[in-house]
């Protein structure tokens, strides 16, 4: 999430805990360790894939904020026992104002790595945005209530209770959209492949889909105002047959333990030059993923050879259209969001007749 959120998030979590005995400064502190697991987007990894695939890595771990939740508590009891705060409310108090940023981050689509530092993928159960002004809203008001009034735990607790609350919505809501969509997969024998169910910007309300099959990847918008319209997929080229070619890349191997098998590749000639490109299908939607890199360059012999990653510009063609359109697809099946509409004709295979 958005470091504004997470400060949001720290600030109530603290007021719920320690709100009574230390009033706004629980707030205050609250939001600062919020932000903490943060501070690893100022450190350089090396290159633009490591930078990509490392943040949300050790500083989220909830083995590292368990053990830093632990030293804090420690010393608050050794040199503030003028407050008669236990040992156990000290390491609540800076235990869940810590870690529930990565518990926060988790439920995105790009997940968290909770458990570093064992190696295992990201955690993701994405049902909320990066940036979801009503979820911050619901937290931003109980802050400000406990800010002006002094009683630093009932709004917060409120706050608290609200947001979770419509975690419990969007969760119900990602349920819904799967049962619309299950008959979508038996009827393309699509059951068992690797598919994301994702909130698109901004709200809860309109889901968008990725399915990958094979070397193809498949995209539908379902929302909840869908009533018994039946959901269209779209489907487009996926690059595949260099796949291995960018798995034999240290770079496109470790972008594959990050995001994989949700990846498109491609040539694209840069500076002259053909060039090995990989886009990550997770964030947007075809026409405008934000995060794609240049992998590796075609040498004299013909070969590919790994070149340092770098992050190409975001396409912005035609952008502010598309978030529009996808504002009016939230009310209901119509207008259709063609995405196809956005992409270059290369990558589309098959588009739904009503597009």
């Amino acid at each position: 999430m958005d470091s504004l959120t997470q400060a949001a998030l720290g600030a109530v979590v603290g007021g719920t805990v320690l709100g009574r005995r230390l009033g706004r400064k629980a707030v205050l502190i609250g939001a600062v360790l919020g932000t903490l697991p943060d501070a690893d987007v100022a450190l350089d990894y090396g290159n633009a894939i490591a930078d990509y695939t490392e943040h949300r890595g050790f500083s989220h771990s909830l083995f590292v904020l368990g053990g830093l939740a632990t030293l804090l508590a420690w010393l608050c009891t050794r040199f503030a026992p003028a407050r008669d705060i236990s040992l156990r409310h000290w390491w609540l108090f800076f235990g869940l104002c810590l870690m529930t940023h990565p518990l926060l981050d988790a439920l995105t689509t790009y997940g968290t790595q909770l458990w570093w530092p064992l190696g295992a993928r990201p955690s993701a159960w994405p049902v909320i945005f990066i940036i979801d002004p009503l979820y911050t809203l619901l937290l931003l008001v109980s802050i400000l209530v406990a800010l002006v009034t002094g009683h630093g735990r009932r709004a917060p607790a409120w706050g608290l209770a609200l947001s979770s609350a419509y975690l419990i919505f969007a969760m119900g809501a990602k349920a819904i959209v799967e049962t619309r969509l299950a008959p979508v997969l038996a009827e393309h024998d699509l059951k068992n492949a690797p598919r994301l169910v994702q909130p698109t910007p901004f709200n809860t309300m309109l889901w968008r889909v990725t399915i990958i099959d094979g070397d193809t990847h498949h995209e539908a918008l379902i929302g909840l105002f869908d009533g018994t319209t039946s959901p269209m997929l779209e489907t487009f080229s996926r690059g595949a047959e260099l796949e291995d070619d960018a798995l034999a890349l240290s770079s496109g191997a470790r972008l594959d333990w990050f995001a994989g098998p949700f990846l498109r590749y491609e040539i694209r000639r840069l500076d002259g030059v053909p060039t090995l490109v990989a886009t990550d299908l997770r964030l947007g939607f075809p026409g405008f993923h934000p995060f794609r890199f240049a992998l590796a360059q075609v040498a004299p012999d013909g070969d590919w050879q790994a070149i340092p990653p770098w992050q190409l510009d975001t396409p912005t063609t035609r952008q502010r259209e598309a978030l529009a359109r996808l504002g009016q697809r939230i009310l209901g099946p119509e207008p259709v969001l063609c995405t196809s509409d956005f992409v270059a004709e290369r990558w589309l295979i098959a588009k739904p007749d009503a597009c």
